[in-house]
């Protein structure tokens, strides 16, 4: 099993990594935290984790172990895929899902795209003692300076994570009528999922 890649990162997008490794390219897709997290790095450390399905082998990457564990304990659960484990740690941080299975939020957790109730009251009640237990809490992650192309990113990363290209321009558009260019890539992003 991979635990972690060390090496050059080639190519940098809000929902994947490339990093290169003694001349080894891995594909790794990635949350919204980490790319914030990596975004103006040159080489990086990236937990790992190889979801092995009949018809793939993917492997996702992440710049914390906190966010790995979330990962993991989301697609513990029944019904929750890798795909929508990821969407819901790019909409919230790990500390943001902790504090809401925690405190049994079902609506901050069914705000997620692809969350219905059903899925919502499942991860807090399979989820919640764990998180009591744990205690966890996750550092902050510090959000560097957004490039020129913030629309274009966003839409990329919007349209890559399954919403129709028409209807993420609208929300984009909307999103920076009521924040400015000042938003940050990942607050943009967050917020078009939330209203998608």
């Amino acid at each position: 099993m991979i635990t972690y890649l060390r090496g050059k990162l080639v190519d940098k997008d809000p929902t994947y990594v490339v990093i290169d490794i003694q001349g080894v390219g891995y594909y790794m897709k990635i949350s919204l935290n980490t790319f914030s997290a990596i975004k103006e790095m040159n080489e990086a450390l990236i937990h790992a984790h190889l979801h092995i399905r009949e018809d793939a082998h993917t492997l996702y990457g992440f710049s914390e172990v906190a966010e790995k564990k979330r990962f993991l304990d989301l697609i513990s659960i029944s019904g929750v895929g890798a795909n929508t484990a990821m969407m819901v740690l790019s909409s919230l941080s790990p500390s943001e899902l902790q504090q809401a299975i925690v405190n049994e939020q079902i609506n901050v957790i069914k705000g997620v795209k692809g969350i219905g109730q059903k899925t919502a009251q499942r991860i807090v009640l399979e989820l919640k003692d764990k998180m009591i237990k744990e205690g966890w809490e996750e550092k902050s992650l510090e959000s560097p300076k957004i490039s020129n192309t913030l629309q274009n990113e966003a839409l990329s990363a919007l349209i890559t994570l399954g919403i129709p290209r028409v209807a993420a321009q609208k929300t984009i558009d909307a999103i920076l009528k009521e924040f400015g260019q000042e938003i940050k890539l990942e607050e943009l992003i967050k917020q078009a999922l939330r209203r998608a």
